[in-house]
């Protein structure tokens, strides 16, 4: 069913503005139904085109070489703005997810039909979903310690004992993805010790060593 904005027209003086389906801000494309389809298929695109262009010259470097130049050209696109993606369909998530796994493979130089977890666990790296949930609650942590600007400190609401409220919401596929929402949900679940940290750089050590252990079970 087509929306009730497409193709409308908005006459500002002598300009015409016409209504699209996708924008991008700050490098992020978002489409009008909020999927990030187009967002991923953007970093997919440059992500693959990268990883040939390492693959063709990874037998000439050296692994600290090919591990910056993953993390130069691979990671650091799959992390920029991740918190939009937290929340998405996981088959979603998993385009990131191959991108990362054939960079770590390329990195260790073995084989594409090698089991990905030991890898990625040689390598000390979160896998994409997690990476996500890393950024939000750095956030959140910034804004409950007053680290970011008031209007992002604001949407939190604390419940005590170092937790916070659960926004009531109207929708599953929306509502839930809010900075608010997620943050919260996030942040409850997390063991007490972590969430009383008294530096932004604790934190993040021991949130880090809390996903990776969470996920690869050590």
């Amino acid at each position: 069913m087509p929306s009730i904005m497409e193709n409308v027209t908005v006459c500002f003086g002598d300009i015409n503005i016409t209504s699209v389906n996708t924008v991008r801000n700050l490098g992020v494309i978002s489409d009008s139904a909020l999927t990030m389809e187009q967002q991923f298929n953007n970093i997919c695109r440059y992500g693959y085109h990268q990883l040939r262009n390492i693959g063709h010259i990874r037998r000439y470097l050296t692994s600290d070489v090919s591990k910056s130049l993953v993390n130069g050209l691979i990671t650091s696109r799959l992390d920029y703005c991740n918190a939009f993606l937290n929340g998405l369909p996981q088959t979603s998530i998993n385009k990131l997810q191959r991108i990362q796994n054939i960079a770590a493979r390329i990195v260790i130089q073995i084989s594409p039909l090698s089991h990905i977890t030991p890898i990625l666990k040689d390598l000390h790296s979160l896998p994409v979903k997690h990476r996500c949930q890393f950024k939000i609650l750095m956030h959140t942590y910034k804004a409950l310690y007053e680290q970011v600007p008031r209007y992002i400190s604001r949407t939190l609401r604390s419940m005590g004992s170092e937790t916070l409220v659960v926004p009531r919401v109207r929708t599953s596929s929306y509502g839930q993805r809010k900075f608010q929402c997620s943050a919260a949900k996030l942040w409850n679940v997390l063991p007490a010790h972590l969430r009383e940290s008294k530096t932004l750089n604790i934190f993040k050590m021991l949130l880090k060593t809390h996903l990776f252990s969470s996920h690869f079970g050590v």
